[in-house]
């Protein structure tokens, strides 16, 4: 097979998963990276788009890269949307890239959090990470724009930023957006609904930013919550998902915008395991070793919803040790050894989870494994060796 046959096949591949475009990293340039991708990001998103435009594909499939709000800002000394500005660091490099994405004719990616205003800052306005009103706005005194919430700022400093380097037009997508709803004090249901209901309306009614009204093109982020993610940024990163990890809806809520809000159609035919529980043996005898096996079941599952502020924050400490043990048990498809702990757990048919902290039973798995690659992982090992052979042309 030829290197223009492998195009024309990763490019079909992503065309029907992301529909347009073509995600070259995500977030490459974020300031806690110590410069790792300021070399290679760029190189790499012209041999992808060079690619795709040798292949024939370029004026409908583009390439972009994802990027975090923290790659431009506003100075300490008139932080306002109107002043904004690429970050220093990376002035030139933003600029050749915004550049080479206009020549494309491809948009600008861009990730925008409110929630991560909020994170670690108690200091940030609380009603300002959403869309309902503040009290207080904030006045741009370059264009008397009063603004009532965090998105509206942090995009139209992105616009402010397109400016500067003489972009001011370019289309703009933002790539991810949304609320978690456990890991943190204010990572909830209810928080992630107050958001989701004052940002979906908005872009039903294509309102957009007051430097950029009309449509915006968002997509939510995510879908599903990733009990395997990372955690390195905070305990929330593993609950962003609007689906449960077995695919119920977490809330009521309507994507198009309309404000006529039902629970989403949740997965259908999901198979569990028996309903079992693993929880602290109250009968242990030597409890010496409870706090090394604890921190043992949480490092091999998901515990981030005993963090803090979380769901399961409020048990005691028996109930801190059944939630760990249990989330190992489960994570282990209920082998009964991994229900032990050197005799500090003990098996339960009773549901031991209590008020909104839920005890999760495993989603039963395929017992049709098989050592043979399927199709789809055969296809997704092409795409990787195509791709890799991409960044390297």
């Amino acid at each position: 097979m030829s290197l223009e046959q492998g195009i024309i096949i990763l490019i079909c591949c992503i065309y029907v998963l992301t529909n347009v475009y073509v995600a070259v990293g995500n977030e490459p340039f974020l300031t806690s990276y110590n410069g790792s991708f300021l070399n290679v990001t760029f190189p790499a998103l012209q041999n992808i788009q060079n690619a795709l435009n040798e292949a024939g594909v370029g004026d409908s499939v583009k390439a972009t890269v994802p990027l975090n709000a923290d790659v431009y800002n506003s100075p300490d000394n008139n932080p306002v949307p109107s002043a904004g500005r690429f970050r220093t660091d990376i002035l030139q490099l933003m600029t050749e890239i915004v550049q080479f994405l206009d020549k494309n004719q491809a948009p600008f990616s861009i990730n925008i959090y409110p929630f991560l205003s909020l994170y670690g800052n108690d200091d940030f306005p609380f009603n300002y990470a959403f869309f309902d009103g503040d009290t207080n706005p904030i006045v741009d005194a370059g264009t008397g724009i009063q603004y009532t919430n965090v998105f509206d700022a942090n995009f139209d400093t992105l616009v402010s930023s397109l400016k500067a380097v003489g972009f001011g037009n370019m289309p703009i997508v933002v790539g991810e957006v949304g609320w978690p709803t456990d890991g943190d004090k204010n990572a909830n249901a209810g928080n992630a609904l107050r958001f989701y209901n004052g940002l979906l309306p908005r872009l039903g009614t294509n309102r957009g930013t007051p430097l950029r009204p009309g449509y915006i093109e968002v997509y939510l982020f995510g879908l599903i919550d990733e009990d395997a993610k990372s955690i390195a940024p905070g305990s929330f990163e593993r609950h962003w998902g609007i689906f449960r990890y077995d695919g119920q809806p977490k809330f009521p809520v309507d994507l198009s915008g309309q404000g006529q809000n039902k629970l989403l159609v949740p997965a259908k035919n999901v198979q569990y395991l028996s309903k079992k529980w693993c929880m602290f043996n109250p009968n242990a005898k030597d409890v010496s070793k409870l706090a090394d096996n604890i921190n043992y079941a949480c490092t091999f599952s998901d515990c981030t919803a005993l963090e803090y502020g979380s769901s399961c924050n409020n048990l005691d400490a028996n109930g801190n040790a059944s939630y760990a043990f249990n989330m190992y048990y489960q994570v282990q498809n209920q082998d009964d050894l991994s229900c032990n702990f050197q005799g500090l757990a003990t098996l339960t048919t009773q549901n031991i989870s209590q008020g909104n902290c839920n005890f999760i039973i495993q989603i039963a798995t395929s017992s049709a494994f098989s050592l043979r690659p399927s199709s789809s992982s055969l296809l997704v090992a092409l795409l990787a060796m195509l791709l890799s052979a991409l960044l390297l042309l």
